[in-house]
């Protein structure tokens, strides 16, 4: 194993990356590339300058500790969101993708099995992963969201540097299961007692498993036929409780099967359609009669 050296850490992690199919991966990873790449040559960053590590779902890149932190940090607030954007704009929705990303320094070694070692990178990758950070991110209009670790914010961002305003980050503490570990958010942070697991309502679509089915609609007035209505068993008539002792009992029903009716009060007689008062015999008619019916 190689000696510990001095590392300025990056880590990206694509938003809901095990939703896609694999095309879909296959996309985001290339594109996950692309926008890691073009934030590095925008910071002044060579490809000599830096190693990567790829997780699937996530890339880390091991930045030499000469290379200009606050030029990287400029570049993750300007360049990230306006190559999301773009890239976004143009693909489906299944393509979308929405970025966690981390800043940490510390002391990373690389063992005989090309393995990175180092507890300031398992603090980094903690952060990355937190649900703090998850939350964040649902919040965030330009699809990035970034923390940085508390070394880091102490030894470059809280100097205010030109295009890294240290007052748009925010100290916060991340729950690990290693302990609570110190960072910094950039942007608002997520309010307290809100539930920062990895899905939420305000979560952005990611995969094909998240467009919902089409709806059909139903004719007004009648059930759709489907399984769940063919099968489902009549509603049941409610039992007389002791919750219930008050309620009114059911109308009278009014039941013709012939003969006469009679009603007090005066003779109706002809097309009615309402009748009101008097007494009514012989045949009661509501609407017209048909030209046999008056023969």
């Amino acid at each position: 194993m190689t000696h510990p050296v001095s590392r300025t850490i990056l880590l990206l992690d694509i938003e809901r990356f095990s939703d896609r199919d694999d095309v879909e991966q296959a996309y985001l990873r290339r594109m996950l590339y692309d926008v890691t790449d073009r934030a590095l040559e925008t910071a002044g960053i060579d490809e000599t300058l830096r190693t990567r590590a790829d997780r699937g779902d996530s890339v880390m890149e091991l930045i030499d500790a000469n290379a200009p932190v606050t030029a990287l940090l400029r570049a993750l607030l300007t360049e990230v969101p306006v190559q999301l954007r773009a890239l976004n704009r143009m693909a489906s929705r299944s393509a979308q993708m929405r970025l966690r990303g981390v800043v940490a320094g510390g002391y990373v070694a690389v063992d005989d099995l090309d393995g990175w070692v180092g507890s300031d990178l398992n603090h980094a990758c903690r952060l990355l992963d937190a649900a703090l950070l998850r939350a964040a991110l649902r919040e965030r209009p330009d699809d990035f969201a970034l923390c940085v670790s508390d070394s880091v914010y102490q030894g470059v961002v809280r100097h205010d540097h030109p295009g890294v305003p240290a007052a748009d980050f925010h100290k916060v503490t991340v729950g690990t299961k290693n302990g609570p570990l110190t960072a910094w958010l950039h942007g608002p942070v997520p309010p307290a007692g809100e539930d920062h697991g990895e899905r939420g309502a305000g979560e952005a679509p990611g995969g094909s498993g998240d467009r919902p089915a089409q709806a059909t609609p139903a004719t007004p007035g009648t059930p759709r036929d489907t399984e769940d209505t063919r099968n489902r068993p009549a509603p049941a008539t409610p039992e007389t409780t002791e919750d219930t002792p008050n309620r009114p009992a059911p109308a009278p029903v009014l039941d013709v099967n012939g003969g006469s009716v009679s009603f007090g009060g005066g003779y109706v007689a002809g097309d009615q359609h309402g009748v009101s008062g008097g007494r009514v015999t012989g045949d009661v008619v509501m609407g017209s009669k048909t030209d046999g019916d008056r023969s």
